[in-house]
């Protein structure tokens, strides 16, 4: 899953394709040329400390790449109902909702209704807060117990299972210690029996876990490293920013696995 932010503001991008739908759309292209399976285009930062974008905005910024996106397979990365609503109409096949469902109550609705793809995501709190002295007594029971419970309200909301997968939210409420402990066990969230999307590239914890306390982004080979040991614990899909490199990374991993 290739990510294609168009926002000012997003951590590792932010503003790279901002106001230039032309170049959004290039870049896309360009990642499925370069392997990725699908393109998640996002409006709305949801970095740390990330304020929120007004839905006008948002359309603003997602709909003209949209439009000329025919043919690619995309997922629309918002919390918001109309936005997804907007994205499936102009061809988005998949809608990948950081609140799990939680942020707008019309959303599960929208999905149900038009047949699309849901990715549910943990995150504690949310985006201005979640950084703020995160707690858990087992992370990994804890992230899957909420994946779980998100699960069955999507289902009971009359979303396939059969069209969910689960994200545990790398980076999304959680220290480096968390992240960690969480990639290490993600053969417990996978025991819900979804695909497991993990998006760790160029996360913060991965320059920190290499010696930056300050550290505010992971470098390429810390990034493929992660997603390596991602896979051999279980994820299926990953949302990345340097998609070759990870294809690459991914098909050799495979490959030794058989």
């Amino acid at each position: 899953m290739g990510i294609l932010n168009v926002t000012p503001d997003s951590f590792s991008d932010g503003g790279v394709h901002f106001g230039d739908p032309d170049a959004a759309a290039a870049s896309a292209r360009g990642m499925i040329e370069a392997g990725a399976a699908i393109i998640d285009l996002g409006g709305e930062s949801t970095r740390p400390g990330a304020d929120g974008v007004p839905l006008d905005e948002e359309l603003r910024r997602v709909v003209p790449v949209l439009e000329r996106l025919g043919g690619v397979p995309v997922s629309i990365d918002t919390a918001k109902a109309e936005v997804a609503r907007r994205a499936v109409a102009l061809g988005a096949e998949m809608v990948n909702d950081v609140t799990a469902l939680r942020g707008d109550p019309e959303l599960a609705g929208v999905v149900a209704d038009s047949g699309a793809y849901l990715c549910l995501m943990h995150m504690l709190g949310e985006p201005r807060t979640m950084q703020r002295n995160p707690v858990y007594g087992d992370v990994a029971s804890e992230v899957t117990a909420f994946l779980e419970e998100r699960l069955r309200a999507a289902v009971d909301a009359g979303v396939p299972e059969a069209r969910i997968c689960l994200d545990p939210g790398i980076g999304f409420g959680k220290t480096v210690d968390h992240n960690v402990e969480l990639l290490r066990n993600l053969d417990v969230v996978a025991r819900l029996g979804r695909p497991i999307l993990v998006g760790v590239s160029r996360k913060s914890s991965l320059g920190r876990l290499l010696g930056d306390p300050g550290a505010t982004r992971g470098t390429l080979a810390a990034s493929l490293g992660a997603a390596v040991s991602a896979f051999d614990h279980g994820a299926a899909i990953f949302r990345v920013h340097d998609v070759l490199a990870h294809v690459e990374a991914l098909t050799i991993a495979a490959a030794v696995e058989g």
